[in-house]
C-alpha cells in the first residue's frame, strides 16, 4: 500500500481533529493544511457544513478532510463529504460510501479490523487519554501496538495524548503512520471555541471521563470541570444513574435534531437539571452556558499553557 501521508498529499505527518459542533471550521482547517498537515472539518447539520467546506477550499488548494459521526450522517452529508480529499468516521459501524480516503477512528483491536476488512484506508487508534468523546479504553501507544500487531503493515494513526513534538516522535518511533491532534488545536487562534473555554481549558490541570453531557448522544466523553460536573458527578464519575438512562431513552429523537434547535435547547440548559447535551460552547454563544455544556479536553491540556496560531503549531509539533 502506498504510504498514506503521501496520498493525502501532506508535508508533515499531523492531522488535526475533525472537532463538531462548530469547533473545528474553515478557519482552523484551513490554516492546518496551508502548513502542510491535513485541516478537518467537524462534523455540522448539511447546508452549513458545506458551506464550510466551501469556505476552506477558497483559503487552502491543500487537501481537506471531512469528519463524520456515524450515528447522525445521513446522505446528504455523504454527498458532501466526498467532495472533500479524505473522510473521516467515527462512531458506529464501519461501511466504506466513498472513493476518496477513508480513515476510520477504533478504540479496540477488533473495531480497526472491521473497518480494515470494510476497506478503510487507514484506522485511527484512540487512547482513553483523548478529549471529547472516547471510544478507547487503552492508553493510546498501547493501542496502536495492539492493532498493529493485529493488523502488520496496515496504516494506523495514533490519537490521544498529543501535545508536543516529543508526543509526535514517540508516536511515529511506535509505528503510528501520523498523528491526530485535538486539544492542542482547540487551544489555537482559529478555533471557534468560546474563549472563556478556551480559558479556562489553559488553566486546568485534570480531565473528567464522564457521560454526563449525554442527552443525543449517551457515550462517554472527556472534559474539564464546570458548575455542571461540580453538582452531578460527586456520587458517579459517570453522572446520575437517572440522567444516563434519559439520556439512552431520548438518544432516538435527539439524534436527528437539527443543530439550530440543539442550539436553543442548549441556551435553556440549567445547572439544576441534569438533562445536558453534547453541543460545546463555541465564539457567541452566552456566557452563561459555559457551566452546563461540555468543556471537551484530553489529558494532554494539563500540559497546554498558551493560544498560538494553528500554523506555528503544525510547526511546533512536526520539529521533531
Amino acid at each position: 500500500m502506498p504510504d498514506l501521508i503521501a496520498r493525502l498529499g501532506l508535508r508533515v505527518p499531523i492531522l488535526q481533529a475533525g472537532m463538531g459542533g462548530g469547533l473545528a471550521g474553515h478557519e482552523l482547517a484551513a490554516a492546518v493544511s496551508e502548513a502542510g498537515g491535513l485541516g478537518t472539518l467537524g462534523m455540522l447539520d448539511p447546508e452549513p457544513l458545506r458551506d464550510q467546506l466551501k469556505r476552506t477550499r477558497s483559503l487552502t488548494a491543500n487537501p481537506i478532510a471531512v469528519n463524520l459521526l456515524l450515528p447522525f450522517t445521513r446522505e446528504a452529508h455523504w454527498r458532501i463529504a466526498r467532495e472533500a480529499d479524505a473522510v473521516i468516521t467515527f462512531w458506529g459501524t464501519p461501511v466504506r460510501r466513498t472513493s476518496t480516503i477513508w480513515i476510520h477512528q477504533c478504540g479496540s483491536p477488533a473495531e480497526a479490523r472491521q473497518a480494515h476488512e470494510a476497506g478503510a484506508d487507514a484506522v485511527i487508534a484512540q487512547g482513553v487519554e483523548a478529549g471529547g468523546h472516547v471510544r478507547g479504553t487503552t492508553p493510546a501507544l498501547e493501542l496502536l501496538a495492539e492493532i498493529s500487531r493485529e493488523l502488520p503493515g496496515y496504516p494506523v494513526l495514533l490519537a490521544g495524548g498529543i501535545a508536543d513534538a516529543r508526543d509526535v516522535r514517540r508516536a511515529l518511533d511506535g509505528g503510528a503512520s501520523a498523528v491526530v491532534v485535538g486539544t492542542r488545536f482547540l487551544l489555537s487562534e482559529e478555533s471557534n471555541a468560546h474563549p472563556e473555554y478556551k480559558r479556562r481549558l489553559l488553566a486546568a490541570d485534570r480531565t473528567l471521563l464522564t457521560e454526563l453531557f449525554g442527552l443525543g448522544w449517551p457515550a462517554p466523553h472527556r472534559v474539564v470541570a464546570n458548575a455542571a460536573t461540580d453538582r452531578w458527578l460527586r456520587g458517579d464519575p459517570r453522572g446520575p444513574a437517572i440522567a444516563r438512562l434519559a439520556n439512552r431513552g431520548l438518544a432516538p429523537l435527539t439524534a436527528r435534531m437539527p443543530l439550530a434547535i440543539a442550539g436553543r435547547l442548549m441556551a435553556a440548559q440549567r445547572t439544576a437539571l441534569p438533562l445536558f447535551g453534547p453541543s460545546p460552547a463555541t465564539r457567541g454563544a452566552a456566557l452563561s452556558t459555559l457551566e452546563v455544556t461540555p468543556l471537551y479536553a484530553g489529558e494532554s491540556v494539563a500540559r497546554i499553557s498558551d493560544i498560538r496560531s494553528a500554523g506555528d503549531l503544525v510547526r511546533a509539533l512536526a520539529s521533531g
